[in-house]
């Protein structure tokens, strides 16, 4: 993997790629190079502007990924305007353009602002297109004999309206409010609360609640189906025993349209590590899971060991067959300079399907900079 930035004032190129080969045994895909960034970023232009034009992530609950285009931020006093336009990624993340751009274009943009104290209001558009790749199939003619059809499907879409709100008192409560309008279908798509409240000292409480209607795109097949959205409440708290100790603890139901499932979790986060045990139960299924992740530097980072297990059984119905998974890890971080770092980790897995499992992975981290 290479992360690589070339900065000089405020224009920069950043890039984001990876190589893979499997040197056991030949593939026909290897070797592969993945370019994840490959993009041109220039900032404060007319000191209110920020373009990024090439190969980039976006970050949006709708057609979140990547794209081949250009997007433009803007941000003036207490406002933000932004915007996208470019095309979906080939397979593989292949440094090319993918065919038909106008088949499978991605648009959007946002508006917020931030003109209240301690309220940022924001509302998008969003607009993703795919065109599916063509494909042969058999098929019956008229008297009954097969023959081979070429299947060509029309473009599939997402087009969402979106709206958003978050409110912030230091120390108190947060809340954080999400909507999702889809424009093909007419409804509600999504709606997604979360707060939190931390008046009280050492107790922290959390709610979260989300309505869901599956994403289903505007002229696919699957949009004939009868399908039913879906309703998640979480309540939690962690409690501050002291410095070293916090108890968190959670208790979630999922209401599906003819049943529900639920589930409960608690924890234990210290300055060593975190413990958990978590169990769900109903139409999703029954597990029972306990984990813990323990990690400690020593010779002021010099030497990170760590170390995780996980326990679990699960079956698809109270009456199921029971399934159990078990993991182990054991791994060492060795840093002999702020850049450079070395990794290695033993992984261990016992299921139905992988019986003792065990792999070896060695890394190599590098960071440097480079300003022009």
């Amino acid at each position: 993997m290479l992360n690589l930035n070339l900065n000089y004032g405020d224009v920069s190129i950043r890039s984001y790629l990876n190589f893979e080969n499997d040197f056991a045994q030949k593939i026909k895909d290897d070797p592969r190079l993945r370019f994840y960034n490959l993009y041109l970023e220039a900032r404060n232009i007319f000191n209110i502007g920020t373009l990024k034009l090439g190969r980039q992530p976006i970050i949006n609950s709708v057609v979140g990924g990547l794209m081949d285009g250009v997007s433009l931020s803007l941000r003036k006093a207490d406002f933000q305007l932004s915007g996208f336009y470019g095309g979906n990624v080939p397979a593989y993340q292949k440094l090319e353009l993918i065919d038909n751009f106008s088949d499978n274009y991605i648009a959007g943009g946002k508006l917020s602002t931030t003109i209240i104290n301690n309220l940022r209001l924001g509302v998008g558009y969003v607009n993703k297109n795919f065109k599916p790749i063509d494909y042969k199939a058999i098929r019956l003619d008229p008297d009954l004999n097969p023959i081979e059809v070429l299947i060509q499907n029309k473009s599939n879409q997402y087009q969402f309206l979106t709206g958003e709100a978050s409110y912030y008192l230091p120390q108190k409560f947060s809340i954080d409010v999400n909507y999702e309008y889809d424009l093909n279908f007419k409804e509600t798509s999504k709606i997604e609360f979360d707060g939190r409240y931390e008046e009280i000292k050492d107790l922290g409480l959390n709610f979260y609640y989300n309505f869901r209607e599956p994403k289903i795109r505007y002229n696919s097949i699957f949009s004939v189906f009868d399908y039913g959205n879906t309703e998640e409440i979480e309540m939690g708290a962690d409690i501050r025993i002291n410095e070293n100790f916090t108890v968190i603890g959670q208790l979630g139901i999922v209401n599906y349209r003819d049943d529900n499932s639920s589930r409960v979790g608690i924890g234990l986060a210290t300055s060593v590590g975190t413990f958990n045990y978590k169990k769900t139960f109903g139409y999703a299924g029954v597990m029972d899971a306990i984990s813990g992740y323990s990690a400690y530097s020593l010779a002021d980072g010099l030497i990170t060991p760590s170390a995780g297990f996980s326990y679990t059984t699960y079956k698809l119905s109270p009456d199921g067959e029971e399934n159990s998974l078990t993991t182990i890890l054991v791994g060492m971080n060795f840093r002999p300079f702020r850049k450079l770092s070395f990794d290695i980790q033993g992984q261990y897995m016992d299921n139905k399907i992988y019986k003792d499992d065990f792999r070896l992975l060695f890394k190599l981290n590098h960071w440097f900079n480079l300003n022009l």
